[in-house]
């Protein structure tokens, strides 16, 4: 600009803006654009080709006695991951039997209890801490904390490695969900001459049920294919297990980490199958909460 010439701001200042700016936003936004396509055209290309190959080796070994015998014995040929399958279902049971009881009851005082107390914010604290924590230190936790005393491997103590890990998610979940409720709700309750406990048992986790059991689901997704806190405390075992659960108990994720490593063919046929199936069945969970969120939004 020309400090002698008194007319150039005067003109400068009449040129449109959007005219010097419109050009380098347009060439920004097409920048960004592009870049954002190609990253998302590089993880499907990835997470397709995953999944492909998942789907293309786990079909070879799928059989009828793959459901029903369990995991063969090294350099063997046959079998199959039933022992696995059931072993898997009961560590999740205890897991999501304890840890629901506790989340749910964790996620009321803070949504209604709590609210914005002190306790409450160092709760929320740590539970985001145990939210992200890997799940090898819960498993190392667990194993120090029950494997040692114990003197072997169980799946009691895999089932609380695994209620660790679900409990945050479903803390966070119910505690979203039920501050989701109208206040209005809680006053109805109130005026009616019902106590606290009242409204939220009768009103407060009826109106958030669906969000509830969402989380439950969504923690039960979480930890299915958990296999680091397993390796610490329930180990694996290529038999049935035992009744009172003491001893390795054979599940799916370390069965597939340990026979995916391993030399022989069939265990490795049988370590793809095992990864589809429980690739199959996080998915239809996943499905499950998704259809439930969208049940509780269309009423």
């Amino acid at each position: 600009m020309d400090a002698t010439n008194p007319y150039a701001s005067a003109e400068a200042a009449s040129v449109p803006r959007g005219s010097r700016v419109r050009p380098s936003r347009r060439v920004a936004d097409r920048l960004l654009r592009t870049s954002c396509t190609l990253a998302t055209a590089i993880g499907a290309v990835v997470l397709g080709s995953i999944l492909i190959m998942l789907i293309w080796k786990g079909l070879e070994g799928f059989s009828l006695s793959l459901l029903t015998h369990p995991t063969p014995g090294p350099g063997t040929e046959g079998g199959g991951i039933a022992n696995a399958i059931l072993g898997s279902l009961i560590l999740t049971t205890i897991g999501i039997a304890v840890a629901t009881p506790v989340g749910v009851m964790a996620g009321t005082y803070l949504a209604e209890y709590g609210r914005n107390s002190q306790l409450a914010n160092v709760i929320r604290f740590l539970n985001d801490i145990l939210l992200s924590a890997p799940s090898i230190l819960i498993g190392l936790f667990v194993y120090t904390l029950m494997v040692r005393p114990m003197g072997s491997y169980s799946g009691w103590a895999g089932g609380v490695a695994l209620a660790i890990i679900a409990t945050p998610v479903i803390v966070r979940t119910t505690e979203d969900m039920l501050r989701l409720v109208p206040g209005s709700l809680r006053e109805a309750g109130a005026a009616l001459g019902a106590p606290m406990s009242k409204v939220i048992t009768s009103v407060t986790w009826r109106a958030a049920s669906a969000g509830i059991v969402t989380g439950v689901i969504l923690a039960l997704a979480r930890i299915a294919g958990e296999t680091a806190p397993l390796l610490f405390t329930a180990l694996n075992n290529n038999n049935w297990f035992r009744a009172d659960l003491m001893g390795g108990v054979a599940n799916l994720p370390v069965m597939i980490y340990q026979f995916a490593l391993s030399p022989y063919g069939n265990w490795q046929s049988l370590a793809w199958a095992g990864a589809l199936l429980i690739t199959v069945t996080i998915l239809a969970l996943s499905i499950t909460a998704r259809f439930v969120v969208k049940d509780q939004r269309a009423r």
